[in-house]
């Protein structure tokens, strides 16, 4: 990663949130409201189930062919509820977003050429649903007004692939930004971060309070692969005031093939 740069496939900022219990939607098995809709425990438990036991079959279906006993550490994916529930909110306010600027979307994105970076088999839903984000995110990326490149919605993307292990730790900004190269990816973000937020709030978005900050799924290329990660809340500093979405511009065509 040091001498590469990084290149978007589907980086955005993260949403304003409310809790469940300020507005009064406080169920114990709701994981979060979006307008009507609610996403309850069970829906989150279920898509969250799938990808441990597929990740876990394929793990013992590789491991047997090599002769090897995989250990129960080797089968747990590292996929979490959280990041269950950063897809279906992310899904749906995008969706919102898509339908009220007339955006289309196309179906670029299919959940076998996730596999590698999410670690995840393309027969989970999981890997479904973030193959059904992507093709969202870069239809908004793609078609909104980019977004400022600031040193704080540089960081904040850094500091999310940071935890990933898959990038330098401890670099300064101006190291930041010579990695990032012209920093599309963050600018496609902080645009689609704003039209998330501005969704948001229209659809009275809620969360529940363990899922709180709320990420959105976001992946990078560095050049020979890609990256899966969730980018955290970002507070009024952040990409999410950098700029405003007065309505969609042409398409440069996609960034994921």
């Amino acid at each position: 990663m040091r001498a590469r740069r990084l290149i978007a496939a589907a980086s955005v900022a993260a949403l304003g949130l409310v809790s469940l219990a300020a507005c009064g939607r406080s169920a114990p098995d709701a994981a979060a409201y979006v307008g009507d809709t609610t996403y309850s425990m069970s829906r989150v438990d279920e898509i969250y189930d799938d990808a441990q036991r597929m990740f876990g079959d394929a793990v013992r279906a590789e491991a047997s062919r090599a002769g090897a006993t995989p250990s129960p550490d080797q089968l747990r994916s590292p996929v979490t509820r959280q990041d269950v529930v950063n897809l279906l909110v992310s899904i749906d306010l995008g969706k919102r977003v898509v339908a009220a600027k007339n955006i289309s979307v196309r179906d670029q994105v299919s959940p076998e050429q996730l596999q590698q970076p999410l670690r995840m088999p393309a027969g989970a839903e999981y890997a479904k649903l973030w193959g059904e984000w992507i093709d969202i995110s870069q239809a908004l990326g793609e078609q909104l007004p980019p977004g400022e490149l600031s040193d704080d919605s540089v960081m904040a993307v850094y500091r999310a692939l940071e935890k990933t292990g898959q990038i330098d730790s401890g670099l300064g900004v101006a190291q930041v930004r010579q990695l990032f190269g012209d920093g599309g990816f963050v600018r496609s973000g902080a645009a689609v971060s704003a039209a998330l937020q501005e969704e948001a709030e229209r659809a009275d978005l809620s969360v529940n309070p363990r899922f709180r900050p709320l990420g959105v799924p976001s992946l990078v290329g560095n050049g020979q692969a890609l990256i899966a990660y969730s980018l955290p809340y970002i507070d009024e500093d952040g990409p999410v005031t950098d700029v405003s979405t007065p309505g969609p511009v042409p398409s440069s065509g996609p960034a994921v093939s």
